[in-house]
């Protein structure tokens, strides 16, 4: 009686910490992963979705997408990932929107058995099974060498950052500096201005730099700018329309968008370095599933970036890089 007793006890005192090893398993009997976006505002995290739902259908497994509104409210992207841990997901996978304070949210799922790969955007540590992102770095690389190569190797060049603590972008920008720094003749007039995580405070930012580095519309302060997301670009875009320096001064973006597409039509804006955003969706929940079954996973998988300019935006594979069938997987459940 005294040992049915002490092995009531060690099963409670399991079950309260580790939930018996049935915390992680869906009701249902069949897999949940649950896919946190930075947000849900933006037409890149659609296509993204997109990409995911693609996934989880092939791999027959549940995804549940859930993220905050806007791509600066860490406390509530900290808040989904917290209430997906206490319903006992099989998986997380999820877009950090900052490298440092989602750490904590990681780290307690890791602990309590529910693994994590990262998606997009990087997070300091190691507490999880794999990143699966666009190689940051070497996409602002390929503006930045692309930007020397409109300016000829020299003049002022200008980046209007996105959002401190935002790896991927900040990544971005680092590695656009980096290439064009290696131009002789070009001087960088401005690196440390953000213009948030809105079109609109993009704007602002915008009016802002082209204020202080005013010239004449004939010669402009400034002769490239750089911006590291769609929203950033776009707001800047408008800024340039504004001061009547929209195809004056070489400007290039990351990421796309139909009006976007426009404008390089228009000739107002040089290029776009874009992600896959559809791969990195489907490849972020597919390497979880690959670990839930295997344990074995590459700790980092580069998704790929590619540069879109007037030259190729009509070709065949750019055209299904930029307009993806997202209806097929987006439909209403």
């Amino acid at each position: 009686m005294r040992t049915i007793k002490l092995f009531g006890l060690f099963c409670l005192v399991t079950i309260s910490l580790f939930g018996c090893g049935q915390k992680n398993a869906p009701k249902s009997g069949k897999v949940t992963i649950a896919v946190i976006p930075k947000g849900t505002i933006h037409e890149y995290w659609k296509t993204v979705h997109a990409g995911a739902e693609k996934a989880g259908n092939e791999l027959d497994v549940n995804i549940i997408w859930k993220g905050p509104l806007k791509e600066d409210d860490r406390d509530a992207q900290i808040a989904v990932v917290e209430d997906f841990i206490s319903r006992g997901v099989s998986g997380i996978v999820l877009a950090p929107l900052d490298n440092v304070s989602l750490q904590g949210p990681v780290r307690n799922a890791t602990r309590g058995g529910i693994p994590v790969v990262i998606f997009d955007s990087g997070l300091k540590g190691n507490d999880f099974a794999s990143y699966v992102a666009t190689d940051n770095f070497k996409g602002g690389q390929i503006a930045g060498e692309q930007m020397v190569k409109l300016l000829g190797g020299k003049g002022n060049v200008a980046v209007l950052r996105y959002s401190e603590g935002s790896d991927s972008t900040t990544l971005r920008e680092n590695g656009f500096l980096d290439a064009v720094s290696k131009a002789k003749g070009i001087k960088i007039v401005s690196s440390n201005q953000y213009a948030g995580v809105t079109t609109e405070s993009a704007y602002q930012a915008g009016e802002n730099m082209l204020s202080r580095f005013k010239g004449t519309a004939l010669k402009p302060g400034i002769d490239g700018i750089f911006c590291a997301t769609e929203p950033t670009a776009f707001g800047m875009l408008r800024a340039l329309q504004d001061a009547n320096l929209a195809g004056k001064i070489k400007f290039i973006g990351f990421d796309s968008s139909e009006k976007l597409e426009q404008a390089m039509r228009n000739h107002q804006l040089d290029g776009v370095v874009v992600q896959n955003p559809m791969q990195i969706g489907y490849m972020g929940v597919k390497t979880m599933v690959a670990y839930l079954r295997t344990k074995n996973v590459p700790k980092r998988i580069d998704t790929g970036a590619k540069l879109i300019t007037l030259e190729n935006i009509d070709s065949p594979e750019v055209k299904k890089l930029l307009h993806p069938d997202l209806g097929k997987w987006l439909k209403e459940k």
